[in-house]
């Protein structure tokens, strides 16, 4: 197999090795890195990915591992890390992702459970992978790494989890005042050490905007060795392939089809790795994007024109993305506008849509989904009765609904469980500093 390259979706800079790509984060040119070619499964990776779809023996902590080591493996070859990949994936994936059937539903329905990590979300899978990658990179340089993460939500309270201790890190989580959950909040300010915490007076695209321009300041750069832990670091979103392949391979064993997935979108990482999956060649049917009233994606699909725009303030917060990064990557894959329509699809769904949704899949099948899942669930709702039939359909449960207790529980009518590993968050005092919405501001906060 011959070394797979790197390049920027700008393509104003040489290609690099992944390991140059998940160091660097964000190429120098403000591009994203792509792989330079797809690697595709062969036949005999094929094959093993059905027989662990079909061990019934298998742990499901131990399941995920094995599926990243034959998915992930083209995507690391010929560089440093190629030979750690088992290791990495046994460290950082050893989660449950079960793909689980709704019963209650007369139709083919599934939800893939994203939100059995340690802050209940995603951004679990991505982040701890990531942390294992980078502290095999980091090797013995003296000066420690400044790892700026933007969050609207729930990469911030991953990527501290994953990083918190690891003395060879800097974490600097960058999150919009007013924009979050009170538990996201909890989540992101908990840590203390390693981890800072600063409350942007913006949006999460203006935390966005300030990690992009801190990277490209070189005198910055110089200071602090900056790295990312958002979805536009390639180490973010390679992990999160695993899951939309294990299900894949799991639900057309069950149900006899390609399954078709419904991915809660905010900056698209997760829409991305779908997509990056199907595209190796998981036997993966339709994506179609479910977005809050943040319409950019579903527009430019509609009318052809990007119009980027401030993120407005929804029940489902991580979502709240009006100029989504991970578009610059799709639309570098595809950049025909009539390929992209065919790889993706996409809706928008109302806060009242949400509530409605939330109430309405408890009472009809006992579900609790947090607002982002309840999105995902909407837009399967509005599809033709003949679509929910003809084929198997996965909702992404990307977050426990416990973390959004104040929004689902008046709307069930019950509490919701709060697992454990949220539950020892919630007793830790908060610590964060405010900041305003500009570089100068977060150079300061760097200081």
């Amino acid at each position: 197999m011959s070394t797979q390259a790197y390049v920027s979706t700008r393509a104003g800079t040489s290609a690099v090795s992944l390991s140059e790509a998940i160091a660097r984060g964000l190429a120098p040119d403000g591009g994203l890195y792509i792989p330079s070619r797809l690697p595709a499964l062969v036949g005999q990776d094929v094959a093993i990915l059905e027989r662990l779809a079909a061990d019934s023996s298998l742990p499901e902590t131990a399941r995920l591992p094995r599926v990243a080591r034959v998915a992930l493996r083209g995507f690391f070859a010929g560089d440093r890390l190629e030979p750690q990949l088992d290791a990495i994936v046994d460290a950082a994936l050893d989660l449950e992702a079960p793909t689980t059937a709704i019963p209650a539903c007369r139709d083919p329905l599934f939800a893939l459970e994203l939100f059995h990590g340690p802050t209940a979300a995603f951004k679990d899978f991505g982040a701890r992978f990531l942390a294992e990658s980078l502290q095999r990179l980091q090797g013995d340089s003296p000066k420690p790494l400044t790892i700026l993460v933007a969050t609207s939500g729930d990469t911030g309270g991953a990527v501290a989890a994953a990083f918190h201790r690891r003395p060879w890190v800097r974490i600097v989580i960058l999150y919009p005042r007013g924009m979050v959950s009170p538990l996201q909040e909890q989540q992101l300010t908990c840590w203390g050490g390693n981890v800072v915490s600063l409350r942007v007076d913006g949006t999460f695209d203006d935390c966005q905007r300030l990690v992009k321009e801190a990277f490209v300041d070189a005198e910055l750069n110089r200071k602090h060795r900056f790295s990312s832990a958002n979805s536009i670091n390639i180490g973010r979103l390679l992990p999160q392939m695993t899951y939309y392949a294990a299900s894949s391979f799991d639900v057309l064993r069950r149900a006899g089809a390609r399954p078709s997935y419904i991915v809660p979108a905010g900056n698209l990482g997760n829409a991305f790795a779908a997509v990056l999956a199907r595209a190796i060649g998981c036997p993966i049917d339709r994506i179609v994007l479910a977005h809050n009233i943040n319409r950019t994606v579903p527009d430019f699909l509609e009318t052809g024109l990007w119009r980027p725009r401030h993120g407005i303030a929804t029940l489902a917060s991580a979502m709240d993305v009006g100029d989504p990064s991970n578009m610059e990557r799709l639309r570098s894959l595809y950049p025909d506008l009539e390929a992209l329509r065919a790889q993706v699809s996409a809706d928008s769904v109302d806060d009242a849509a949400i509530s409605a949704r939330i109430t309405a899949d408890f009472a009809q099948y006992g579900r609790e989904w947090c607002p982002h899942t309840a999105t995902a669930a909407e837009v399967y709702s509005r599809l033709s009765a003949a679509e929910r039939r003809d084929r198997p359909w996965v909702l992404v449960a990307t977050a426990h609904p416990a973390k959004f207790n104040e929004i689902v529980e008046p709307l069930i009518g019950k509490p919701v469980t709060v697992p454990q590993s949220l539950a020892r968050l919630l007793c830790l005092p908060q610590q964060f500093s405010d900041v305003a919405p500009t570089l100068r501001a977060l150079a300061a906060a760097l200081e």
